[in-house]
């Protein structure tokens, strides 16, 4: 997909602007994508735009899931920069659990657990 004037089209190359690759075949504005993140959560990469250059790539679980197996098993050294040390994992909960218990009802809008 390709942008113009905010809207995503279909197009199936891989579009050079400038001299900055977009490596995906579906693209949307950091915009567009504020609006609702997860509908860009699909089996292929999305190219999230900001001033038409690419800002950074939305992958789904399953796709990135698959990358991490593939790399594993062409180099399994890069495994450590993927996942998070426990510590981490620990430090990101904590946060997390932090964060949710001082949300205001506004902030949490209409999620129930």
């Amino acid at each position: 997909m390709y942008m113009i004037d905010g809207k995503c089209h279909n197009y199936r190359t891989v579009i050079t602007m400038a001299t900055q690759a977009i490596l995906a075949e579906q693209s949307v504005s950091i915009t567009d994508y504020r609006k609702n993140p997860g509908q860009y959560f699909l089996e292929e990469p999305v190219a999230v735009l900001s001033n038409n250059k690419p800002a950074g790539y939305v992958l789904g679980a399953e796709l990135y899931e698959r990358m991490l197996k593939l790399l594993d098993a062409v180099a399994p050294e890069a495994k450590s920069h993927f996942r998070p040390a426990s510590a981490r994992l620990e430090a990101i909960a904590h946060l997390g659990n932090e964060l949710l218990a001082n949300a205001s009802e506004e902030e949490l809008g209409d999620f129930k657990e």
